[in-house]
C-alpha cells in the first residue's frame, strides 16, 4: 500500500461504515421521535424504571408541534454528537505536519494528546451547574459556537502556545456534550434510552472516524494542513441550527425539571462508574495515541499503521449501533462480558504479533472491546431514576474518569522512555482491562444512585 493510497482507503472505509450505520441511526431516530412527541412524564423518584425499548405507556396524544419539537431535538443531539471528537482525531491524523509547521517539540506534542482528556475532565465537571443555570439549548448552542471559533482560530495560530489555547475552545462542545447529552436523553426520552443512546454514540463514532480518515486526504488535496483542520468548523456550525429552532419550554410540558442530587461522593456506584469510565477511556486513548508508534517499531510503514488505527475507529461504528439497544434488552451484564472477552486476545495479539498479517484482527477486537464506552453511556441513564441522578452520575464519573484516562498515554510514554520496551506498557493496558472488568461487574448489576443516597 502506498502512502498516497492509504488516506484514500481510510476515507473509503469510513464512508462505507457511515452508510451502513446511517440506516440504523435513522430507525432509532424515527422511533425516538414517536416517544418524545408524546411528552411522557418523568417517572417518580422511586418508581420502577420502564423498559427503555418498550412501549411508552399512556401519554397525551401527539401533536404536529410536538412532533416538530421532537424531530428538532433528536436532530440536534445527533448533529452535536458528530462533532464531539472531530477536534481530537483531526489533529492526530496530521500530527507530523502540524509539528513541523509549528515547530512543536515532542514534549508539547505529548501535552497536545493529553489536552482533550484534561478539557473533558475540567469542563465536564462544570456542565451540570451550567445546565441548571442556562438550560440545554443555550449551553449546547454556546458550546458548539465556541468550538467553531476555536477550530478556525487554532488552525491559523502562529505559535504552539496559541494553538494549545485555541484547542481548549475547540474541545468545548465535546466536554460539555459528554455530560449534557445523557441528561437530555434521560429527561426527554425516558422510555427510549437505548435507542437514543444508539443514535448518539453511533454518530459520535462516525464523527470520530470521519475526522480521522478524511483530514489527511484533505491535507493532501489542498496542500494546506491549516485548512484541513479548520474545515471541521463547518459541521459544528450546522449542528447549531436545530438548537436555535428548538424551544425547550414547549417541549418540556409534563417533564420534570433538572434538579441537583447532593452527596454523590458517598455513592459506591458513582465511584465504581468513575473507575470503569476511566479505565475504558485510558485504554482507548492509549490505543489512539500510541498504536501507530507501536506498529512502526514492529516494522510496519506509517501509512499501513495509520490504516490499522482506522480499522479500530471504523469497527466501533456498527458495534456502537447495537450495544445500547442490546444493553436494555438483554441487560448490561451479558453485553459487557461479550465485549470484555475481546480484550485478552487483542492485547496478547498486538503485543506478540503486532505488525504481522493478523494485525487487522487485533485492532478489530480492540474496536469491539472499547465499545464498552456506549454501554457506560447507556448506564448513566439506567443507573439513575431521575434527570438529576443522571446528571450527577455522568458528571462525577466523566470528570474523574478523564483524569485517569489522561494519565494513561502519559504513563505509557514515560515507561517506554525508561525501558525502551513495549512489554510494560502492554502490561499496563492489561491491568486497566482487569480494573475495568472488576468495576463493570459491579455497575452492570441493577442498582440506582438515588437509592444509595436515600436517608436510612
Amino acid at each position: 500500500m502506498t502512502t498516497d493510497a492509504a488516506p484514500a482507503k481510510d476515507a473509503e472505509d469510513a464512508a462505507a461504515a457511515n452508510r451502513s450505520a446511517a440506516s440504523t441511526v435513522e430507525a432509532a431516530v424515527e422511533a425516538a421521535f414517536e416517544d418524545a412527541a408524546e411528552a411522557v412524564p418523568e417517572p417518580a423518584p422511586h418508581a420502577v424504571l420502564a423498559d427503555p425499548t418498550g412501549p411508552a405507556g399512556p401519554a397525551a396524544p401527539a401533536t404536529p408541534e410536538g412532533r416538530r419539537l421532537a424531530a428538532l431535538l433528536v436532530v440536534g443531539v445527533v448533529l452535536a454528537a458528530f462533532n464531539f471528537r472531530t477536534a481530537v482525531t483531526s489533529v492526530g491524523a496530521i500530527l507530523a505536519e502540524l509539528r513541523e509547521g509549528l515547530g512543536m517539540s515532542e514534549t508539547v506534542a505529548g501535552l497536545l494528546t493529553t489536552l482533550p482528556v484534561l478539557a473533558f475532565a475540567g469542563l465536564g465537571a462544570l456542565a451540570p451547574r451550567l445546565a441548571r443555570r442556562f438550560g440545554p439549548r443555550p449551553l449546547l448552542t454556546g458550546a458548539l459556537l465556541v468550538m467553531s471559533v476555536g477550530l478556525v482560530a487554532r488552525a491559523w495560530a502562529p505559535n504552539t502556545a496559541l494553538f494549545l489555547l485555541f484547542s481548549l475552545l475547540a474541545l468545548a462542545a465535546g466536554a460539555i456534550g459528554n455530560v449534557a447529552v445523557p441528561v437530555i436523553v434521560k429527561r426527554y426520552f425516558p422510555h427510549r434510552i437505548g435507542l437514543m443512546t444508539t443514535a448518539y454514540s453511533t454518530t459520535l463514532a462516525v464523527g470520530t472516524a470521519v475526522a480521522a480518515a478524511a483530514t489527511a486526504p484533505l491535507d493532501h488535496l489542498l496542500d494546506d494542513w491549516r485548512i484541513a483542520l479548520a474545515v471541521w468548523a463547518l459541521p459544528a456550525l450546522v449542528a447549531i441550527v436545530p438548537w436555535l429552532l428548538w424551544r425547550p419550554g414547549a417541549a418540556a410540558a409534563g417533564v420534570a425539571p433538572i434538579g441537583r442530587l447532593h452527596g454523590v461522593r458517598r455513592s459506591r456506584l458513582a465511584w465504581t462508574m468513575l473507575v470503569a469510565f476511566g479505565a475504558q477511556s485510558a485504554i482507548a486513548y492509549i490505543l489512539m495515541g500510541w498504536t501507530t508508534t507501536i506498529l512502526a517499531s514492529d516494522g510496519m510503514s506509517a501509512a499501513a499503521a495509520g490504516t490499522m488505527l482506522g480499522v479500530l475507529t471504523v469497527v466501533q461504528i456498527p458495534v456502537s449501533v447495537v450495544v445500547p439497544v442490546l444493553t436494555v434488552r438483554w441487560g448490561p451484564r451479558p453485553v459487557f462480558l461479550l465485549l470484555m472477552a475481546c480484550y485478552p486476545p487483542a492485547i496478547a495479539g498486538l503485543w506478540l504479533f503486532g505488525g504481522g498479517p493478523a494485525t487487522w484482527l487485533w485492532m478489530a477486537l480492540f474496536g469491539i472491546g472499547t465499545s464498552v464506552f456506549p454501554l457506560i453511556l447507556t448506564l448513566f441513564g439506567l443507573r439513575a431514576r431521575t434527570p438529576a441522578g443522571t446528571s450527577a452520575l455522568s458528571s462525577f464519573a466523566q470528570s474523574g474518569g478523564y483524569l485517569i484516562a489522561g494519565a494513561g498515554p502519559l504513563a505509557v510514554g514515560w515507561v517506554f522512555g525508561l525501558t525502551g520496551s513495549w512489554s510494560v506498557p502492554f502490561g499496563l493496558v492489561g491491568a486497566l482491562a482487569v480494573l475495568l472488568f472488576a468495576a463493570g461487574l459491579y455497575i452492570t448489576r441493577e442498582r440506582y444512585i438515588e437509592d444509595e443516597l436515600a436517608p436510612a
